[in-house]
């Protein structure tokens, strides 16, 4: 008799997320990322559209100009780099690595979740802004654990013509080789 009278008890209320207010206060985001968590799964479980029977126009893309290469992200990376070790009161940047690696990790996973989110979604614009904040919370990751561009570009040109499963298979291997990590926090 207790299990019915438990059954049918009323449901706990549930507790409404205040993240962004939270997150002002300095307060943790867990509720934030569990929310964005949640909103992932439920797009991902969101019937995709029966495709149309014309193909779509699409975009053309524009040929990428000399002034719009990888200068703009090194130039980035130099400002949050000249940030380092500035008054947290007056950069972002600052006030960021301010709060150790696994904050500046933490951020990074957040921009990373909101842009899924917003390509899961179709919402075009909304993946460019995030995808912005995305780099941005990359190149600050880069600064706190003393990586520089070019280390990436070299990385990324030694990778150019190569099969991805081959890449993968490479990798798979380099990994199995190196010492376990510790956990951050």
């Amino acid at each position: 008799m207790a299990r019915k009278a438990k059954r049918h008890a009323k449901p706990k209320a549930r507790r409404i997320s205040t993240a962004p207010q939270a997150e002002a206060a300095g307060a943790s985001t867990k509720p934030a990322k569990k929310a964005a968590r949640k909103e992932l799964k439920k797009a991902a479980r969101k019937p995709s559209p029966t495709p149309p029977t014309t193909s779509p126009p699409t975009q053309p893309v524009a040929p990428l100009a000399a002034s719009l290469d990888a200068t703009v992200l090194d130039a980035l990376f130099r400002t949050v780099l000249s940030r380092k070790g500035a008054n947290p009161a007056i950069s972002h940047s600052a006030r960021l690595l301010a709060r150790g690696s696994a904050k500046v990790a933490q951020k990074l996973g957040e921009e990373a979740v909101e842009t899924v989110i917003e390509a899961t979604r179709g919402n075009r614009d909304a993946v460019v802004t995030e995808s912005a904040d995305l780099l941005y919370h990359l190149i600050v990751v880069w600064v706190d654990a003393g990586v520089v561009p070019a280390e990436v570009w070299s990385e990324l040109k030694r990778r150019e013509g190569r099969s991805g499963i081959a890449e993968k298979a490479a990798r798979a291997v380099t990994l199995a080789a190196a010492p376990h990590t510790r956990k951050v926090w």
